[in-house]
């Protein structure tokens, strides 16, 4: 019984150890991947952001409009491509739903 108790407390160091060692490795690789997530995350802020003030979306926009006819014109029509792209792509979730 003893043996055991040695052999198990022996595993649990071993395993403890094994542990350390593997979180160490971890920080390691993902240390190089901290400044892409961060940049990553700073890019969700700003898309969430945005998401909740679409006032500011649009008013950015009179304000292209309106310094700069010609550009203004061009992001109109990106927009519009864009929305009309997003109403397809919810219709045919839309129809592909109701087909299940």
């Amino acid at each position: 019984m003893n043996g055991d108790l040695e052999r198990l407390a022996e595993r649990r160091r071993w395993l403890v150890s094994q542990a350390a060692a593997q979180r160490l490795v971890l920080s390691q690789e993902m240390a190089q991947w901290k400044p892409r997530l961060a940049l990553a995350d700073r890019g969700i802020a700003v898309f969430r952001y945005v998401r909740r003030h679409p006032a500011l979306l649009a008013g950015a926009g009179v304000v292209a409009v309106l310094l700069r006819p010609r550009l203004g014109t061009a992001w109109l029509q990106r927009g519009l491509l864009a929305w009309q792209l997003v109403g397809s792509l919810r219709r045919l979730k839309d129809d592909l739903k109701t087909r299940r």
